[in-house]
């Protein structure tokens, strides 16, 4: 009985899955009829013209969501490791519940502190700091005369991810047996040895997954995104100038989409958004696989 009720969720689980690829991809039907795979080469965004490319969108989803996890994942995972092995019981007692509550903000309320409070310190002072010091690197451009960038929006993605891989890995990291540290401390290794050792090596398969809980919000994420991001649909290397996301794209647009053509071009975003998930995971689940086969053996 038991084992029917698993095998009837997770094939609803795929059924669902399904009737949402179905619904999207027929939706887009008639943009890749007239666009084809071009839709993803092309940036050029104008609807009265009837004139659609992906390029920009893609890119900035791309850009925001790395730039997230490159700063948000090595922050959260410290988190994870400080109030499961460092801290005293009393202090990861009040901490813990601060991070979880974090992640119950509404990410309208985060866009909004973006647009209110990040973006003017972020052009005052942060953009300008970073293009004196590294502006060499295209990344880090001439700052912009408002808070709205794609650095804004990575920033406010990188909040909303923290919460949640620091929760998993916390517990990840709690549930690695005591006697493995202790055997390793045993031998002569400090608390970091064991750390880096014992408690990394046998979790890397939990991390990867967390991380892709992280990826998954930051991906999807469209109205905080929308609010600090500036609305642009071009694709280029500076992170202090305007750009979009298929995602906040989707959410400004479909309510009110001039055309036929321009329903369906939105359709065509969620289809690409629903295959660079989909394939996400699948990679997050093979690396995760591949290395924590890797940890067990090399155990």
């Amino acid at each position: 009985m038991l084992f029917l009720c698993c095998a009837l969720a997770a094939f609803l689980a795929f059924v669902v899955l399904v009737l949402i690829a179905k619904e999207v991809f027929e939706g887009a039907q008639p943009a890749f009829a007239k666009f084809g795979f071009s839709f993803i080469t092309h940036q050029e965004w104008a609807p009265p013209l009837e004139k659609f490319g992906g390029r920009g969108l893609i890119f900035g989803t791309l850009i925001t969501s790395a730039m997230a996890l490159l700063i948000g994942a090595p922050v959260a995972i410290s988190i994870g490791i400080f109030l499961a092995l460092l801290a005293p019981v009393s202090v990861r007692n009040v901490i813990s519940p601060l991070v979880e509550m974090l992640a119950a903000v509404p990410s309208v309320i985060l866009g909004f502190w973006g647009l209110l409070v990040l973006g003017p310190f972020l052009v005052s002072t942060v953009e300008p700091f970073l293009h004196d010091t590294f502006g060499f690197i295209p990344l880090f451009g001439a700052p912009q005369t408002t808070g709205a960038s794609i650095f804004s929006a990575g920033l406010i993605l990188t909040i909303m991810v923290i919460p949640i891989i620091a929760s998993v890995t916390r517990d990840l990291f709690m549930a690695v047996p005591r006697e493995l540290q202790d055997g390793a401390a045993a031998l002569g290794s400090t608390r970091w040895e064991v750390i880096r050792g014992v408690v990394l090596p046998t979790t890397l398969s939990g991390m990867t997954a967390a991380c892709l809980l992280g990826l998954g919000r930051a991906l999807g994420e469209a109205i905080a995104v929308s609010q600090v991001i500036g609305g642009g649909t071009e694709s280029h290397l500076s992170l202090f100038k305007t750009g979009g996301t298929m995602a906040s794209i989707i959410a400004l647009q479909f309510p009110s989409a001039v055309s036929a053509l321009h329903t369906a071009s939105l359709y065509y975003l969620a289809g690409l958004l629903l295959v660079i998930g989909v394939a996400s995971n699948l990679l997050a689940s093979w690396v995760g696989m591949r290395f924590g086969a890797a940890g067990g053996a090399m155990r």
